[in-house]
């Protein structure tokens, strides 16, 4: 039974085309498969989306802003810079064991889509370097910005590159050495060290 109210409806279609566009892709996933899977029909879809790269945006901040979500509440319980750089590898390693893991879908809408005026893209951008200020943000708590601004970019290239391994198995070696590599990053902007791994 498909929800009743219009917001409730334009949820269900991002939940279902989440789920569709993570297991198979952008571009393979039609229209079609989404109306079919959210058991909609074919008015309500467009009326809520006019075009698929509006889906797809929709999709992508949905995502983002949940990600969001979940780092504010973690980021409240914790302290001091270390800890906080820790507890996004802590959300990381949870989510490379997850189940249902199936890489990053931002990665994967950067691969399909990669016109940087593209919508998609842009979205994209939005949602990585929302993540890479925010580790600035933290680190500007303990060093300058120059150098908050250096390790927030590595620490991003860090992240992405784990996510890679993580999709392709080696989940162990992707978050231990993202730790290890994550304190050696910080330890030499001299700001934080003290510690031989962020765990």
């Amino acid at each position: 039974m498909t929800p009743s109210s219009s917001s409730a409806k334009r949820q269900h279609v991002v939940d279902t085309a989440y789920a569709l566009f993570k297991r198979n892709g952008f571009h393979a996933t039609g229209v079609d498969r989404i109306i079919a899977e959210a058991d909609i029909a074919k008015m309500t879809m467009y009326r809520h989306f006019p075009a698929k790269e509006e889906l797809i945006v929709a999709v992508l901040q949905h995502r983002a802003r949940r990600f969001e979500r979940q780092l504010d509440r973690l980021m409240a319980e914790e302290a001091t810079p270390r800890q906080k750089i820790a507890t996004i590898l802590d959300w990381h390693e949870r989510w490379f064991r997850d189940s249902d893991f199936h890489g990053c879908l931002f990665a994967h809408a950067l691969a399909e889509f990669g016109d940087p005026g593209h919508p998609v893209f842009q979205a994209v951008s939005r949602q990585k370097n929302g993540l890479r200020l925010r580790m600035q943000a933290i680190l500007e708590g303990a060093m300058p910005r120059a150098q908050a601004q250096d390790a927030a970019t590595a620490l991003l290239m860090l992240i992405e590159g784990a996510t890679l391994m993580a999709q392709m198995g080696e989940v162990d070696a992707a978050i231990g050495n993202a730790r290890k590599a994550a304190a050696a990053i910080l330890a030499g902007a001299g700001c934080l060290p003290g510690a031989s791994n962020l765990q």
